[in-house]
């Protein structure tokens, strides 16, 4: 767990730092403004998706290319949707039934798949290998749903993580993963200096529900199953009413 935890932390900071200095396409592309008007940057964000997709990966090669899926899907929103004004799974579906394919829609049906084709390698039973699909790619979406303030998705995982790191074994190591990471960016996220971004957010929450499918039965898998789908309506229906209000 140790060095699970050391490889995502390290590999964070360093990715970052190489990201800063290399800037590609420019800085420009990499600022943002956030909910207080401050000018943030967006570096962290892949760097984060790329260590915990590493350190995941070390552990079971499946968890972290669903890591490193739903962190590209997330960079890919971040970038080529800058600046659209639509939220929530509806806004996009809708759009998608009017012609109009969105970043946010290759976003979720990215993420989506790969959350299901992890959780079919990482599972043997049927209804478990869909149970664990929900849960990856449930959970990517549910830290994603609260990253709307400094510090909240990084936070929340860091909080989130605790069970996984009290256990034995691969899901002590995926929550490593997912721990290592959010930790490094905190601070930054925390000082208005940096956001994670989708890319992080989503890449973080697959972490984390790969760390749950990793060590968890039947009954924990409907649990956490059931959770993240109760997240994902709640979100829905404040988009929704978000959208309304605009």
């Amino acid at each position: 767990m140790i060095v699970s935890l050391g490889i995502s932390g390290l590999l964070t900071r360093t990715a970052t730092a190489a990201l800063r200095t290399l800037a590609p396409g420019g800085r420009a592309r990499w600022e943002r403004k956030n909910y207080a008007g401050r000018t943030v940057e967006l570096y962290a964000g892949p760097a984060a998706a790329l260590a915990a997709a590493v350190a995941a990966g070390r552990v079971r090669p499946a968890a972290g290319a669903a890591v490193a899926v739903a962190g590209a899907c997330g960079a890919y929103d971040d970038f080529a949707g800058a600046g659209d004004p639509r939220r929530g799974f509806r806004a996009h579906l809708t759009a998608l039934r009017e012609g109009e394919l969105t970043s946010g829609a290759v976003k979720l049906f990215g993420i989506c798949a790969a959350g299901l084709l992890a959780g079919a390698l990482m599972k043997e039973r049927a209804v478990d290998k869909v149970l664990a699909g929900v849960v990856i790619a449930g959970a990517a979406h549910a830290v994603n749903l609260v990253d709307v303030r400094p510090g909240r998705a990084a936070g929340s995982v860091l909080a989130l993580a605790v069970p996984g790191l009290l256990r034995k074994g691969p899901a002590a190591e995926l929550a490593a993963a997912a721990t290592g990471a959010a930790g490094a960016v905190l601070p930054d996220d925390l000082g208005e200096r940096a956001m994670v971004g989708d890319a992080g957010a989503h890449a973080l929450g697959a972490a984390l529900g790969a760390a749950v499918v990793a060590g968890a039965g039947r009954a924990g898998l409907v649990a956490h199953a059931a959770a993240v789908v109760a997240a994902a309506v709640c979100g829905e229906r404040v988009s929704a009413l978000a959208g309304a209000r605009g």
